[in-house]
């Protein structure tokens, strides 16, 4: 099952490449880090990875979802870390409406896929059709897993999760037609009223998009219409009908389906509308048109002051470190991370996306956080008995421009 979830993952990565690759035909230039920033990124990698296996070995978490949170993590911190610079290369100059649909398409794409497939269930029936061996007896390559796949598939042909599964291999693989395929034996074998029926719909018409090479045309809108009649706020439609207006430089109505698209978005696959819908903005305001309002586009920032209370600010060391971290109400992963000493308090700061861990976990994705500041004696991102903290929530990311005062009071007990 581990590797189950494991191998989605990891096809969510080659998705993103595939995408990427051929238009943009360059690769990215790593950002050099600070050392402070790679440091602090490292501290709450540790954090989280113990609390990870705290709640593994308290038996509140399952070893599959361990696995794929702690990939995560290391991936997350091995984009972060990476500070090399690369020579400057060649390339051909990316217009901005060919590079918000490049990121929409990327992103919303195996965000959409791996919701699906989590709500079609039957997660362990695939793991054993696909002979998925035991952690410490090997990994299989993504052929046998899809050779696997395909055998079970003629053996269980009205299997819709296998189906789904393979559908999306296809698409992460680069091979659109073949997905095309796959997710309409998927719609075949799911029953219509299944609530999973509009999104499968919506992916259907994404791989019809794919391989028509990025064109639209009348059997995709139809399909298109025929997936917002079952359900006006499918996300993978609308994303599609706003890349198409965008592209046709019909921006309003661009904006108007994204906007829409958010209703179901989550995940990964927010902050790329969000950027669809800036940019559709940006180009209407440079062409002299009216611009709809956009309160979803509020920036997301606190403004923070936080303190030290003075009972017990005595002998305290002043290079002792202090944590500021936000994150959501009842949640575990940090949206905002900031790593400063005693001798800086009282502070003033601002959290915002900046600060944020991973491109997935922003202050944006959330309407309200919990904030909280602590003094960690031992220098530790984990809490330690005798560590000073502080405590707020729930606080909205949009709170405007009047700062927030937290005051670390409290002694981890």
């Amino acid at each position: 099952m581990t590797n189950l979830w494991i191998g989605i993952g990891l096809l969510t990565l080659v998705a993103i490449a595939i995408i990427f690759w051929p238009l943009l035909g360059y690769r990215r230039q790593a950002k050099a880090e600070a050392a402070g920033r790679r440091q602090q990124n490292i501290d709450i990698f540790r954090e989280r990875l113990s609390e990870l296996e705290n709640e593994r070995d308290q038996g509140t978490l399952a070893e599959a979802e361990f696995a794929t949170l702690k990939l995560e993590l290391e991936r997350n911190l091995l984009i972060d870390a990476e500070d090399k610079p690369e020579q400057p290369v060649q390339r051909t100059p990316v217009g901005q409406p060919q590079l918000v649909t490049i990121t929409l398409l990327a992103l919303m794409i195996p965000a959409a896929a791996l919701g699906l497939y989590n709500h079609l269930g039957r997660a362990d029936d695939l793991a054993v059709a696909l002979q998925m061996p035991a952690p410490g007896e090997g990994e299989p390559s993504l052929e046998q897993a899809l050779a696997a796949l395909k055998m079970q598939l003629e053996n269980d042909p009205e299997n819709p999760e296998g189906w789904y599964l393979l559908a999306n291999t296809h698409m992460n693989t680069g091979d659109y037609a073949a997905g095309e395929k796959a997710f309409e034996q998927v719609l075949k074998y799911l029953p219509e009223d299944a609530p999973q029926y509009p999104g499968v719909m919506g992916q259907l018409a994404q791989a019809m998009y794919f391989a028509n090479n990025g064109q639209m045309d009348e059997r995709i809108r139809a399909r298109i219409d025929r997936t917002l009649v079952l359900d006006p706020y499918e996300m993978a439609a609308l994303g599609l009908l706003g890349i198409d207006a965008y592209e046709q430089q019909d921006y309003a109505a661009a904006i108007e389906h994204w906007r829409k698209a958010l209703v179901n978005a989550e995940g990964a696959a927010v902050e790329p509308l969000k950027a669809g819908i800036s940019r559709a903005r940006d180009e209407l305001i440079a062409a002299g048109q009216p611009v709809p309002d956009l309160p979803e586009l509020a920036e997301a920032r606190i403004l923070l002051q936080v303190s030290l209370a003075p009972e017990l600010a005595e002998g305290l060391d002043p290079e002792h470190t202090v944590f500021i971290f936000a994150r959501p109400v009842g949640g575990r992963m940090p949206l905002a991370a900031v790593k400063r000493q005693v001798k800086d308090l009282p502070l003033e700061i601002e959290l915002n996306d900046s600060l944020a861990m991973t491109p997935q976990a922003r202050l944006s994705s959330q309407a309200e956080v919990e904030v909280s500041a602590r003094v960690s004696l031992s220098g530790q991102p984990m809490p330690q008995t005798g560590d000073l903290q502080g405590l707020l929530s729930p606080i909205a990311t949009t709170g405007g421009d009047e700062p927030v005062t937290l005051v670390i009071d409290q002694v981890v007990q």
